[in-house]
């Protein structure tokens, strides 16, 4: 059964993960597959989630998130994230 459904913050977390994690701030932390997606389920756990089921409401959410406020809190969660998995690595 094919999904129906996108959480709009999954969508901005993975790829503000992957931003962060190729940029020079974070080269001493691993990105190995498994650091990379603690530090995406530690990230979501500590937001809300935007589910929706068109397009539509997906360029809506997304639209509303897409503040500078907005983005420094998500950044925020997503950068403490990966300070604890680098402290805390589970391998």
């Amino acid at each position: 059964m094919e999904r129906e459904y996108t959480n709009v913050m999954e969508e901005i977390v993975v790829t503000w993960v992957q931003v962060l994690m190729s940029g020079m701030e974070y080269q001493t932390f691993c990105s190995c597959g498994k650091c990379k997606n603690d530090i995406i389920t530690l990230s979501l756990n500590n937001m809300p989630n935007y589910y929706v089921t068109t397009e539509e409401g997906r360029r809506r959410i997304f639209e509303n998130l897409n503040t500078e406020e907005n983005r420094k809190w998500i950044n925020k969660r997503i950068i403490n994230a990966i300070h604890v998995v680098g402290q805390y690595p589970k391998h």
